[in-house]
């Protein structure tokens, strides 16, 4: 499929996947969110569902269980699994609103809480994100097309931070790309843990 890239541009256990969504769905999704209330609690807006993240305490706990995934975002965990991205059904997605200027410091998704597997899907608008190697002084870049989505295992997953720098442009190839409203779409498995509903 020459719209999966696997390459020596892109940290191991990472995939980058073009046209994951159609555009009617891209506006499907957009339009939803939009419809719901969005958090103000970050500089960025965010909406949680199936679990509650917490931020601070880095941690997801029994009782930030909100409910089943909506049925729009279940058939698109339904579809990850189907591609083979995930093993098992993800039952927690964050929204996650960037305007242009904004971004997300470098990262790992929490280990105790979620699976080995994290797959995020780009809406409305390209950005920049960056990989850096833990062990050492080792970046890479990939642009995020609207549509796209990143899945991170393995390496990936656990030996590589990923951020998306805050800026309102990004230089790719020599060009300059001015951001719009980007949001993203983070899907994760809850690790089980004592008390959390099933």
């Amino acid at each position: 499929m020459d719209r999966v890239l696997t390459a020596a541009g892109l940290p191991p256990g990472v995939v980058y996947v073009r046209d994951l969504l159609s555009g009617d769905e891209e506006e499907d999704i957009r339009d939803r969110l939009d419809a719901a209330e969005w958090s103000t609690t970050l500089k960025r807006h965010v909406q949680h569902f199936g679990y509650l993240y917490d931020y601070r305490a880095r941690a997801v706990t029994a009782d930030a269980y909100l409910g089943k995934l909506p049925e729009w975002l279940e058939a698109l965990a339904s579809r990850l699994v189907m591609y083979g991205y995930f093993a098992d059904l993800p039952d927690q997605v964050i929204a996650n609103e960037y305007l242009p200027g904004q971004g997300i410091s470098a990262h790992v998704d929490c280990v105790p809480c979620f699976g080995d597997t994290i797959v995020s899907i780009s809406l409305l608008s390209p950005c920049e994100m960056i990989f850096r190697e833990r062990s050492s002084s080792r970046s890479l870049a990939v642009l995020l097309h609207p549509r796209s989505g990143v899945v991170l295992k393995g390496a990936g997953r656990y030996d590589w931070t990923h951020e998306i720098p805050a800026r309102k442009s990004d230089v790719v190839g020599g060009t300059r790309l001015d951001r719009g409203r980007r949001i993203s779409l983070t899907f994760r498995k809850v690790v089980r843990a004592t008390g959390t509903p099933s």
